[in-house]
């Protein structure tokens, strides 16, 4: 399936993205220190994607 001209930018698929995917929520909240192994996955904080 092919992606609209307005969503690719010149060097190809290069969108900012606003909505996170679990795995890459839990990646950035360990990052900051507010999720530990055991936590539970689900009803996680909200976070904003890293520049």
């Amino acid at each position: 399936m092919s992606q609209h001209k307005s969503l690719q930018g010149t060097s190809g698929l290069v969108v900012k993205r606003n909505v996170l995917k679990r795995f890459e929520r839990v990646e950035i909240l360990k990052k900051r220190g507010q999720w530990k192994a055991g936590d539970r996955v689900s009803g996680l904080r909200k976070t904003k994607p890293d520049a």
